[in-house]
């Protein structure tokens, strides 16, 4: 079989991508990281034998956690790490097989297949794809599952780098992914499996929110500069705050600045980061724009986490990746090792012979509103919906992408009547953070929590306001939610969302790919789920119910 991937929103006429991808991976690396998930799926097999006779083993988490995430979306696209990657699956696999002896009961193929030939490794990618399950309904379930799976990993590798685990959702991962193998699983158990991968969406949110919040401090309320100053600099983007803090660490004194773009704004929130002067502010928009930004930036670009696109030639050799991101021919910095901190002094080095950045935009934004800052606006936010100055607020978390239909957002931003506030986190703000909504009482209407994984915060600040409210259902709350995605950390969001007992859920531009109409109408008839329409008809509809 050829290349098929319909893990992203933008799969190719929402059905799937069979030629290329649309973010950029060729054939090979989408096969290539086909068959390292069933690598994982084959390994996790193990671990789960293992783990009821006592045997486990901390570095198969670890590689299960980081080779998860090289597959989401826009993350890895070097193949030969990828192959690299499979080599070591295969190799701890083969470790853990040896170990636990005879297994009782059938053992799925994906646990015994074994090649060194790279030759090899590309023919059975072929066949160990999606499509390889045939039942439409099973596979939906089995690729929610897995990608739901996939942004558990992502979370869970943050919060790692900065020394926080949780033992439950590494078993969790095993578990699920082992799942995908059971030929014996129903429909029915296959969706219970789903909305349990929701609660551990729900915890791993919240070891990383803990996780940062222990290292940086609570976000607090800030305007952040979206200019530039006359010094070199250095462009940090994706999600990794341990890589910014290395980053300022090293490069304090240098005379290079630095910036954040995309997703990696949140972190001019936090205190910790505050004291370095050299720490300037944000620089463009979100992800799917970095072609031209890039260019304009002039200095080097560090890429610690997903959201890479394919480079032009004209800024490529100022693009450096780091962790579980890559590209085929682009610098990589180095993991850790023994403790000690990654090496940024090619980049801060780089930066010093080039020109400052170009300025494509000035003023700035406001941003800070993680739960512990809107939970210590409590009483004004109570007093301002029980006054009726704020009617509603809109949940519009989620990702940016580059489909023209997402224009609807920022519409809809821009046409929600005066008494409502949104609740944003993730690039999707892009859309509409630098429109001049207004305040109520002193609020902004748009209020920032952060990065996608901070729509942990959303979810606190629903359940504390049910709370305060008196409430039994959280859905009874004046809050409607209305989420874009794009890949794999959206999907964790919105099971863990499904968790919590949200309902009546708006989804878009486009419903998943990955999921089959049988799929799609049980989402529906149990939370709700719906697509979006017309933005004015959406707002009658929201503000109506």
């Amino acid at each position: 079989m050829g290349m098929f991937c319909f893990q992203c929103q933008e799969a190719s006429k929402n059905t799937g991508c069979t030629v290329r991808g649309v973010c950029g991976k060729s054939e090979i690396l989408a096969k290539m990281q086909d068959l390292l998930i069933y690598t994982l799926k084959g390994l996790a097999f193990y671990v789960q034998k293992g783990r009821i006779r006592g045997v486990e083993d901390s570095r198969i988490d670890h590689f299960t956690m980081d080779a998860l995430f090289m597959t989401i979306t826009n993350a890895n696209f070097d193949p030969n790490r990828i192959v690299e990657k499979i080599k070591s699956g295969l190799t701890l696999r083969e470790e853990l097989r040896q170990k636990l002896g005879a297994i009782d009961g059938p053992i799925p193929e994906a646990a015994v297949w074994y090649s060194e030939d790279e030759a090899e490794f590309l023919d059975k990618a072929g066949q160990v794809g999606v499509m390889a399950t045939e039942n439409e309904d099973i596979r939906s379930l089995r690729e929610l599952l897995t990608y739901g799976i996939k942004g558990m990993a992502a979370y869970a590798e943050h919060a790692y780098n900065l020394g926080y685990e949780d033992q439950k959702i590494y078993q969790f991962m095993h578990k699920g992914l082992a799942a995908t193998l059971d030929e014996q699983l129903s429909a029915d158990e296959l969706i219970a499996l789903v909305l349990e991968c929701g609660q551990h969406g729900v915890e791993v949110m919240a070891l990383l929110d803990k996780a940062n919040t222990s290292s940086y401090g609570n976000p607090e309320i800030t305007r952040v500069n979206i200019g530039v100053r006359n010094n070199p600099a250095i462009l940090i983007s994706g999600h990794d705050l341990r890589d910014l803090e290395e980053l300022l660490k090293q490069s304090e004194g240098t005379g290079v600045d630095i910036y954040t773009h995309s997703e990696m704004l949140p972190a001019n929130y936090y205190p910790a980061f505050k004291q370095y002067s050299h720490f300037v502010g944000n620089y463009g928009n979100a992800w799917w724009q970095q072609n031209e930004e890039f260019e304009k930036f002039n200095g080097p670009i560090l890429m610690t986490t997903n959201c890479i696109i394919p480079p032009r030639d004209s800024y490529r050799d100022r693009v450096y990746t780091t962790g579980s991101a890559g590209y085929e021919g682009i610098k990589h910095i180095a993991d850790r090792k023994d403790g000690k901190p990654k090496d940024f002094s090619v980049l801060i080095e780089h930066a010093k012979k080039c020109a400052p950045p170009q300025e494509i935009e000035k003023g700035e934004i406001i941003g800070g509103f993680a739960h512990n800052t809107v939970l210590s606006l409590a009483d004004t936010v109570v007093a301002a919906v029980k006054s009726g100055a704020i009617k509603r607020f809109f949940v519009m978390a989620g990702c940016d992408g580059r489909m023209k239909s997402r224009s609807y957002y920022t519409e809809f931003a821009r046409q929600l009547p005066d008494d409502t506030i949104i609740l944003t986190a993730g690039c999707a703000k892009y859309r509409y953070n630098k429109l001049d909504l207004g305040f109520i009482g002193g609020i902004p209407r748009v209020l920032d929590a952060g990065q996608c994984n901070d729509s942990y915060s959303l979810a606190v600040i629903a359940l504390k306001l049910k709370e305060v409210f008196g409430l039994e259902d959280i859905n009874q709350l004046p809050i409607s939610y209305n989420i874009a995605w794009y890949e794999q950390k959206a999907v964790i969001v919105l099971l863990a969302l499904l968790y919590l007992g949200v309902k009546n859920i708006h989804l878009g531009p486009t419903l998943p790919a990955f999921l089959s109409p049988h799929v799609a109408q049980v989402l529906v008839k149990n939370f709700g789920i719906a697509g979006i329409g017309q933005v004015e008809e959406d707002i009658a509809l929201f503000m109506g119910s």
